[in-house]
């Protein structure tokens, strides 16, 4: 019999700081992988349910804990490769992996020995002299065996499993019609369609061409950033209605059409939540959640909706006013508003996009963030050349606190390529414990910013709003890699949906603050213009985002959604009403947040923690220094450290001193008085 181990990906990595073996990594290994991890994971399991002695903390969720140590590393750097390196080879296998984690998942879940060695346990935490910690992750694991199907009768866990197993079909088939859609169409453009354009647009869309065999030519692409680029600053009105439809009607018919999936995926979440008790995908998604049920993160979005209406509708006008002055003759659409929102910006606040993006390169927005994090927490990046990743553009850093003593290692993957998913997102290829020995954590970063021609890639240049994402996917790193808890099922950004976005959006404001623009060589005239703008437009964005919110949750209140999708999104925005000429951020047929991600019926969680993150940094500000020790030490301490070993709400409480005030997110977005 051959050796497992033989196999890289079941080996123990022993890399530097813990990394990956990516050099080594044959997409072909990974099905044998996963067939001995599940397997060794398996008896493991049946070790755990068929003790004879009394279930206890130690020899039950600690042993849980402990087991499948192997099939997550293989897990996780399968999933890694899939969304940001996704070659044809891992793109083959995709659907077989996910089909086979759906079943072994589901198996540990419906294990009656098991669920009910668990349930012991819950019974007992009070009384077993175990800590908060403890407790919380014995109640997290007695209510993922109920979620899980645990307590159903036979019949109903063979159709559970069935749903959790098409589900996990179709989130795969979603992924891929979004990722085939977006790399069939490009905008072919000559020299004569570039007016306005700014020259890293230009540049980076004349590298795509030159690659694509297209000399003199320059290809855009539905890549978000040069979506929101070229609508921001082409003076070419037809082109801009062109890649606005084309953008937001991926999907939406045609060879890769999602409608259908988004049916039959309704239906199967309706189906499942009212299988468990629950009355229907909503009530089940939010049930571990900060806001806890549908009615309060509705109560939240309510708050914003009408006054995000009505300070959009003042944007409106002043834009047709623009539009009207000019003597152009049309009504203001979607594909205009970025147009003339820049316009806005350059006559009322003298800031000019392309002016900022000069002075926003890449290498010199990734240093800013490391110098914002050493500031505030204390912490070094030092790039390890020697540490390989799973792509040329991937590098690797090293995290130490200043004093010396390693934090972790992080992997930043910032340029477009299609291979990749759309967006940008952190992820965890091992996650900080404590549980036998210190483990550091190792995070990754992607995004897809339009990459500078070669050799200088880093000089690509990104747009304040790209500055901002790449501040946010930081944040959730440094979540991840200062985290400092015991065991791994509570580590980092392992808390809830609603809790998560908070810290990312906190990092946000750093990026836009006169103290690290001024580190970029931004002259002082066009910080005051980047800083005095910041509240312009936010009645576009809240309804950009608040709207995309709505319909999630609308869409998950019941079986109604999943007879005709289309037909129940356009009815629920007309009852919104929804202004025609901003239109919804994410449609549906590409939204993969919520139908290829952990989103379902929680999109609401970047209003939620943006509540949060406009609160705290309130309390940065009226100290007087946004870098003020005291306040970042507690922020570390009380948020970023303690990831699942307690409320979220205490978390927040114990930071601050107090609840969150809910009129801050009203301040911050520029809608008091609205």
């Amino acid at each position: 019999m051959n050796d497992p181990l033989a196999n890289v990906l079941l080996r123990p990595w022993d890399g530097p700081l813990g990394a990956p073996p990516f050099a080594a990594v044959q997409a072909g290994d990974f099905l044998p992988a996963f067939a001995t991890a599940t397997a060794w994971h398996r008896d493991e399991i049946a070790a755990i349910a068929g003790q004879a002695e009394r279930a206890t903390f130690d020899n039950t969720i600690l042993a849980l804990e402990r087991s499948g140590e192997a099939l997550s590393r293989v897990r996780r750097l399968f999933w890694t490769l899939s969304s940001a390196h996704g070659t044809p080879e891992i793109r083959a296998i995709e659907g077989e992996v996910s089909a086979l984690l759906s079943a072994h998942s589901i198996a540990i879940g419906h294990d009656a020995a098991l669920a009910e060695r668990v349930a012991a346990v819950h019974a007992g935490r009070h009384e077993d002299g175990l800590d908060a910690a403890q407790v919380r992750l014995v109640e997290g694991s007695h209510a993922g065996f109920r979620r899980g199907g645990a307590g159903l009768s036979p019949e109903q866990k063979e159709r559970f499993a069935a749903i959790d197993t098409r589900l996990s079909a179709l989130s795969v088939q979603f992924g891929h019609n979004v990722l085939a859609a977006t790399a069939a169409w490009v905008l072919d453009l000559g020299p004569d369609d570039l007016a306005g354009l700014p020259p890293s647009l230009r540049d980076a869309a004349a590298a795509r061409a030159a690659a694509a065999g297209a000399p003199g030519r320059y290809h855009v692409t539905l890549d978000r950033s040069d979506y929101e680029s070229f609508l921001s600053f082409s003076q070419r009105r037809d082109l801009r209605e062109e890649l606005w439809r084309a953008f937001t009607g991926r999907c939406d018919g045609g060879p890769h059409d999602n409608w259908p999936v988004i049916a039959e995926t309704l239906a199967l979440r309706h189906e499942r939540a009212t299988l468990l008790g629950y009355p229907d995908h909503a009530h089940y998604a939010l049930e571990d959640s900060m806001a806890h049920t549908p009615e309060a993160a509705m109560d939240l979005l309510a708050q914003l909706w009408e006054p995000g209406k009505r300070r959009a509708a003042e944007e409106a006008a002043e834009l047709q006013a623009l539009i009207d002055a000019e003597g152009a003759g049309f009504a203001l659409a979607p594909w205009d508003w970025r147009f003339y929102a820049e316009q806005v910006r350059r006559s009322r606040y003298a800031l000019d996009g392309t002016a900022v993006a000069r002075h926003l390169r890449l290498d010199a927005v990734r240093q800013a963030a490391f110098d914002v994090a050493a500031r505030l927490y204390g912490l070094s990046f030092t790039r390890r050349a020697d540490i390989p990743g799973y792509h040329e553009d991937v590098w690797a850093w090293e995290v130490r606190e200043l004093g010396g003593k390693p934090v972790g290692l992080l992997f930043t993957d910032y340029l477009a390529r299609p291979e990749k998913h759309g967006g940008a997102w952190m992820g965890s290829l091992r996650v900080q414990e404590l549980l036998d020995g210190a483990v550091l954590p190792v995070v990754y970063l992607v995004a897809n910013f339009a990459a500078a021609p070669p050799p200088d890639r880093a000089a690509t240049r990104l747009s304040i709003d790209e500055a901002r994402t790449l501040f946010h996917e930081f944040g959730h790193a440094l979540h991840g890699l200062l985290s400092r808890v015991t065991y791994p099922s509570q580590s980092g950004t392992a808390v809830a949906r609603d809790f998560v976005e908070f810290p990312s959006k906190l990092m946000e404001n750093w990026i836009v603050s006169r103290e690290v623009l001024s580190g970029f060589g931004v002259p002082d005239d066009l910080v005051a213009a980047i800083r005095n703008a910041g509240a312009y437009g936010q009645g576009f964005a809240t309804v950009e985002l608040i709207s995309c919110s709505l319909a999630d949750l609308a869409m998950h209140r019941g079986p109604d959604a999943a007879s005709d999708p289309r037909a129940f999104l356009e009815a629920e925005l007309e009852r919104l009403g929804m202004p025609p000429e901003i239109g919804l951020r994410h449609r549906f047929p590409y939204f993969t947040h919520v139908f290829d991600g952990g989103y379902a019926s929680a999109y609401y969680s970047y209003a939620w923690s943006e509540a949060l993150d406009a609160d705290a940094f309130e309390a940065f500000v009226a100290t007087g220094d946004i870098f003020d020790a005291t306040l970042a030490d507690r922020f570390r301490a009380e948020i970023l450290s303690v990831g699942d070993t307690r409320d979220p709400m205490e978390s927040f409480e114990a930071f601050l001193g107090r609840a969150p005030d809910a009129g801050a997110l009203m301040r911050a977005r520029n809608l008091v008085g609205a």
